[in-house]
């Protein structure tokens, strides 16, 4: 079940802000903070967990099938650096790391109303894994919308002032004219989230 209550509060409870928004910005707050309680080593455990849980929008579920399919893989590197791999690879998270969302929150429904493409398909669903040499491209008749006009207009701002980059993940290369995003590697450690503590979670679903 994905959680669909205020989302400030879980801000607060972990400490940082999951969603990326002005909204969840814990220094806008009035309230007092959260007291610190002492922690044992299963409940920080259980913290790692649910942050990273709800950064990327996923149901204890879905979170732990992508746990166990580290485990199964056969692919180079612990069960941690497979486990974010995939996470890296859903298809909302590349559009979010492209710069083509605000928000992973917004990615996913963006992802779900079927606005882009994956090698000229047209897809509705966010949580698929993309592979390298894959092209994520926003479909024609999405350029027109508002909302994209505007994308439009920021990527042309970022390709001026960054030599043509619109995007810091080194994995992905972002064309501002053709608004397609092409995943030319996978993603290593240095581009993982940093305030995700994997080793925690593994930790955690290991017992």
């Amino acid at each position: 079940m994905r959680y669909t209550w205020p989302k400030k509060k879980l801000c607060r409870r972990e400490g940082v802000n999951l969603f990326g928004t002005e909204k969840y910005d814990l220094n806008k707050s009035n309230r007092a903070p959260l007291r610190s309680r002492k922690t044992s080593e299963y409940g920080t455990q259980l913290r790692k967990k649910q942050m990273a849980k709800r950064m990327f929008g996923l149901s204890e579920k879905q979170f732990a099938g992508y746990f166990a399919k580290a485990q199964k893989s056969w692919a180079e590197g612990t069960t941690w650096e497979k486990m974010l791999k995939l996470l890296e690879l859903r298809l909302d998270n590349v559009i979010y790391r492209g710069n083509f969302a605000r928000t992973r929150i917004q990615s996913r429904q963006f992802a779900s109303h079927a606005h882009f493409t994956v090698n000229g398909v047209k897809v509705d669903v966010p949580s698929i894994s993309v592979k390298v040499g894959d092209v994520i491209a926003l479909r024609d008749k999405m350029k027109e919308s508002p909302l994209y006009k505007s994308l439009i207009e920021e990527f042309e701002e970022l390709s001026k002032a960054n030599k043509g980059k619109v995007s810091a993940c080194k994995w992905l290369d972002v064309d501002a004219k053709k608004l397609t995003i092409t995943v030319k590697a996978l993603p290593t450690k240095e581009d993982f989230e940093q305030i995700i503590d994997i080793q925690k979670i593994v930790e955690f679903y290991s017992k």
